[in-house]
């Protein structure tokens, strides 16, 4: 397919061009700014199927609102309609229609536009009055209160909250470019004369800032908050690609002795927290046991062995570990349990717990595995 996208260098293009690139769609007609008409009528002979995502938000002067969003839409289809081009086209309004001001009036005039051009021309338009829109590639201090707050917490840059009650309509770049995608293969999501993207966010402005404040805190807490809320786990993708080439990296606090360390990487309220263990050739780390907190050990490097003892019983049970062999040793309640370092180097455990470290109730009793005594 021939697939004309107006509007090329944008953030919601950027994204549409990945995903339809990914997917081995080459023959892509880009128009921008640095295109003329004439290049405009070329594509929109050879078009199959067109995305119109140009437009105008931010002018220096008022009426290039509607030069941007109505003049440019009259120009394509008048190039469409020349050519006898009856390919379906799929074009990005506002929900600033609604309102009476002048980027509303320029894109409900380019609305009814396309409304009759494809009640003429007998050809599938799709309209989509998106709101508020975020994720990776959007442009900071632009018009994206999201995408302003991502850069200038990522980058401990001052941000300015006049209302943190105003309720914010968002959709994600991703489920926006997901619904795109359907009407490309003709299986819009049709609501009347619009179509919709399917998942839409209502979250208040100042909720955002505090889970943008926790995801710059993690760095330091290594606190990861509840991703199984659909939100969050959005929103901290698209805080992340505001990072700094730089600064990609931070440190982690290694507590270490003669025996090697111990290094807490993230937590979770709700799924624990996941540790690395270093431990020297010959040293023995744990001979403990837990009421209710329980474990996973992976022993990604080295070799070793992992003691178990039953509380109140004498057998030991040994299972011998290796970076040559992952696989996970569950850590049961109640059986005290240590790990060895079999081997001449350094041998690494990933470890996770089901719960966070708390120092007031460690639930952590000392009990060598191998010294019981009837």
């Amino acid at each position: 397919m021939n697939i004309l996208i107006t509007g090329s260098n944008g953030f919601i293009a950027k994204n549409l061009i990945a995903e339809l690139e990914s997917h081995g769609y080459n023959n892509l007609l880009l128009f921008n700014r640095e295109n003329d008409l004439d290049d405009l009528s070329e594509f929109c002979e050879k078009a199959d199927f067109v995305f119109h995502l140009a437009g105008v938000n931010r002018p220096t002067h008022e009426e290039e609102f509607m030069e941007g969003n109505y003049n440019l839409t009259l120009e394509l289809l008048n190039k469409l309609e020349e050519h006898g081009n009856k390919s379906p086209l799929l074009i990005t309004s506002s929900i600033q229609v609604e309102k009476d001001n002048p980027y509303g009036r320029s894109k409900k005039a380019g609305e009814e536009l396309v409304f009759n051009y494809g009640q003429k021309q007998n050809v599938n338009t799709y309209i989509y009055r998106l709101p508020n829109v975020f994720g990776k590639w959007c442009k900071p201090n632009y018009n994206s209160a999201v995408a302003t707050f991502c850069h200038n917490i990522a980058n401990e840059l001052p941000i300015q909250v006049n209302d943190p009650d105003v309720m914010m309509k968002l959709v994600y770049i991703d489920d926006v470019i997901q619904e795109f995608i359907r009407a490309l293969n003709g299986n819009p999501n049709d609501n009347n004369s619009f179509c919709e993207i399917p998942t839409i966010h209502f979250i208040k402005l100042g909720q955002i800032v505090e889970l943008l404040e926790s995801f710059r805190n993690s760095r330091q807490n290594y606190m990861i908050p509840n991703m199984s809320d659909e939100f969050t786990k959005k929103l901290y993708s698209t805080y992340l690609s505001y990072l700094d080439e730089n600064d990609f990296n931070y440190p982690l606090k290694m507590n270490v002795d003669n025996r090697g360390s111990f290094t807490e990487i993230l937590k979770t309220p709700d799924r624990g927290q996941v540790s690395v263990n270093v431990s020297k050739p010959g040293i023995i780390k744990g001979n403990h046991w837990h009421h209710t907190k329980n474990e996973k050990f992976l022993v990604v490097s080295g070799k070793g062995v992992i003691r178990f003892r039953k509380y109140n019983t004498s057998e030991v049970i040994e299972y011998h570990v290796s970076g040559n062999k992952l696989e996970v040793i569950d850590i049961p309640v109640g059986y005290t349990h240590n790990i060895e370092n079999l081997g001449d180097t350094d041998m690494v455990t990933l470890m996770w717990a089901n719960e966070l470290f708390d120092p007031e109730n460690p639930d952590t009793y000392y009990l060598e595995v191998q010294t019981w005594k009837n």
